[in-house]
């Protein structure tokens, strides 16, 4: 019973000190959205849509140097189209904004006493929460389903960046989407592709 008793104690203790360890940061930044679209031999990438990011997440350390950064996410997407392409006379572009829920894998790399090199990568889940499409000075906005996209996507995101002693964060990331955003256009793909840069605090 004793040993019972001990082997408890020494779990929570366990769990306890990883507890401790967890720690909580946020990140905010701009994104350079686009759109990936292809058919039959065609593939188009669409001109980059301008727009920003705000993410809080836990780093959770699992091994030395290595941690699990889950997160919730508000990401802007989309992609823009310019005048003169495929006949257009104005430059149109969709807005799409997204909660995003990323897990993250992330190692860290000291570099003395300032801080740390940091590399990450994982899957990513979101729900699309607003749609807005623009064209010249006209513009309409409404849900996903009235734009003729999947309210759901997923995909895969890459980061890396520097981590100083005091916390503070810089960072980049690029977002590859795995799912096609198109309900009901046979034998053509969408997917986004989101190139980030930010700064941040890690608490």
């Amino acid at each position: 019973m004793k040993r019972k008793l001990l082997s408890i104690a020494a779990a929570l203790c366990f769990i306890a000190g990883a507890k401790a360890q967890t720690s909580y940061g946020l990140k905010a930044g701009v994104n350079f959205a686009k759109y990936k679209i292809s058919g039959g031999n065609t593939t188009y990438t669409s001109d980059a849509n301008t727009s920003f990011y705000i993410t809080g997440f836990a780093d959770m350390p699992v091994a030395p140097n290595f941690s699990l950064q889950p997160g919730v996410s508000l990401q802007g997407k989309g992609g823009k189209v310019s005048a003169g392409e495929f006949g257009l006379n104005e430059d149109a572009k969709d807005d799409l904004m997204y909660i995003e829920i990323p897990l993250n894998l992330v190692y860290y790399v000291p570099t003395g006493d300032a801080g740390k090199v940091f590399f990450g990568a994982g899957p990513y889940a979101g729900f699309g929460i607003h749609a807005k499409a623009s064209k010249g000075n006209y513009s309409e906005s409404g849900s996903f389903g009235d734009a003729g996209i999947k309210t759901f996507d997923a995909g895969l995101n890459l980061l890396a960046g520097y981590k100083l002693t005091n916390g503070f964060l810089i960072n980049a990331g690029y977002g590859l989407g795995l799912t096609n955003m198109y309900k009901d256009i046979e034998g053509v793909t969408s997917k986004n592709r989101v190139f980030s840069v930010g700064v941040g605090y890690q608490f």
